[in-house]
């Protein structure tokens, strides 16, 4: 498309990125009209109003079979994402809703492989990990999206580096594998350092200090976590995830006053117990 889209998201604010993109439909031509649409429904996906993002998917079909291959690719990209995706509860995952995304997914891959979209083939096939939530099903799919990235030329589909490495260290964390797992979570940080986003930095570090706790290297978990603690503090951003490893790792070292002060931060974070 001729249109940026990602100067026009804000993942943190979908209201704002849909005034955007309706404010991008003015000029826009009749490809680029339809997949801002679809962002639009992606919008509402965002937000956790399912039936509506399928609603706008819905008032677009008629057009589907007219549109290029990329919209195509996008639209059943989102309506995957309107049945399985990282908003949606684990109550709304029935079998009939999982095998609706699947379908989507797959045909979403077929047509980006069919345009050489890459980026869009990654994205439908990291997606995937969302309908298949077993551990060892989402091991393979990151490792199948892994591959199509690094098989790829495209500048898009690298930017995937740090999040499929990521998701994949995830995965095998889940499953007790911890020394693949940290060798993951070190990929993705040298990642993220590449492409230079600080807030991404800061989770991939974080990342690899839980890792270190489950390794039992406590120390060295300790170091990272009160480091990150500092930056996320200096940043305005408190961050309760790093509250609750240091609240972990203060127990495990025997040190309950400062696990009771790193407690207390947390629920201040967050609110809970």
């Amino acid at each position: 498309m001729t249109i940026d889209l990602t100067t026009l998201w804000d993942f943190h604010k979908p209201e704002l990125s849909e005034e955007r993109f309706r404010a991008a439909l003015a000029n826009a031509s009749t490809d680029d009209a339809f997949i801002l649409q679809i962002q639009i429904a992606r919008t509402y996906g965002l937000r956790r109003n399912f039936a509506q993002a399928q609603a706008i998917l819905a008032d677009l079909e008629p057009q589907l079979q007219s549109a290029g291959i990329e919209a195509r690719a996008r639209y059943y990209l989102e309506l995957g994402r309107t049945y399985s995706s990282a908003t949606h509860s684990p109550e709304s995952q029935t079998p009939e809703v999982r095998e609706r995304a699947r379908a989507a997914y797959r045909r979403a891959t077929e047509l980006a492989e069919e345009g050489n979209l890459d980026s869009l083939a990654i994205d439908a096939l990291h997606m995937m990990t969302f309908v298949d939530t077993a551990p060892e099903e989402q091991i393979a799919w990151n490792r199948k999206a892994m591959a199509a990235m690094e098989s790829s030329s495209a500048p898009e589909a690298k930017k995937w580096e740090g999040t499929l490495h990521n998701n994949t260290g995830y995965a095998l964390h889940q499953v007790g594998k911890y020394d693949e797992a940290l060798a993951e979570f070190q990929l993705a940080l040298a990642a993220h350092e590449r492409s230079g986003n600080p807030q991404n930095i800061r989770i991939a570090h974080w990342m690899i200090a839980w890792t270190l706790r489950a390794l039992g290297q406590l120390q060295d978990a300790l170091a990272i976590q009160l480091r990150l603690e500092k930056e996320w503090d200096d940043a305005g951003e408190p961050d309760p995830y790093v509250f609750e490893e240091l609240e972990l790792l203060y127990q495990a070292l025997h040190d309950q006053e400062k696990a009771e002060f790193y407690a207390a931060r947390r629920r201040a974070t967050t609110s809970t117990p």
